[in-house]
């Protein structure tokens, strides 16, 4: 996806630019590519951009630790403000305290915006923080009900018998 000038976008028909995207996304691992479009619309002093997009993802289940796929879609809207000091680098301390209204986003009105950027965002923060493969999934299944001593995942066995070697 290319970068869209900003001062262009409002010498765009109504001010809008839609892009349509179907694409793998840098950084964001997917089996498919994210299909949808994003669309940014300058309202003079901020940006309206809103997107919908989907992709299957491959998660690890926290609990029984198989992998299985999972569609991830956006449907999403953000302000961006415009601001002359957006990306000037200022001399700050490593430290400090930054109220509610300062953390908004904001660029340059003679910058550019990037939608691969963006949806790159978008799609990240939708993906679950809790992944389990199903609602009633029972963990990592234990196969030492039948009174041996194995390790419940076969991946410890060289672990197990290297404690065996240890004089106990």
């Amino acid at each position: 996806m290319d970068a869209i000038y900003i001062p262009q976008l409002t010498r765009a028909s109504e001010r809008t630019e839609e892009v349509q995207v179907k694409e793998f996304l840098p950084g964001l691992e997917t089996l498919t590519p994210v299909r949808g479009h994003v669309r940014v619309q300058h309202h003079g002093n901020y940006l309206e951009v809103s997107g919908q997009a989907e992709a299957i993802i491959t998660c690890t289940c926290n609990r029984c630790l198989q992998q299985y796929n999972q569609r991830l879609g956006v449907d999403t809207q953000e302000i961006i403000w415009l601001d002359e000091t957006a990306n000037q680098v200022e001399d700050l301390p490593l430290e400090r305290e930054v109220a509610v209204e300062d953390l908004i986003e904001t660029l340059p009105p003679d910058g550019y915006f990037y939608p691969s950027e963006w949806l790159y965002e978008q799609m990240c923060l939708a993906i679950p923080q809790r992944q389990l493969c199903d609602r009633n999934c029972p963990g990592i299944i234990s196969n030492s009900g039948n009174g041996s001593n194995q390790p419940v995942d076969n991946r410890w066995a060289s672990l197990e018998a290297l404690k065996k070697q240890l004089p106990g």
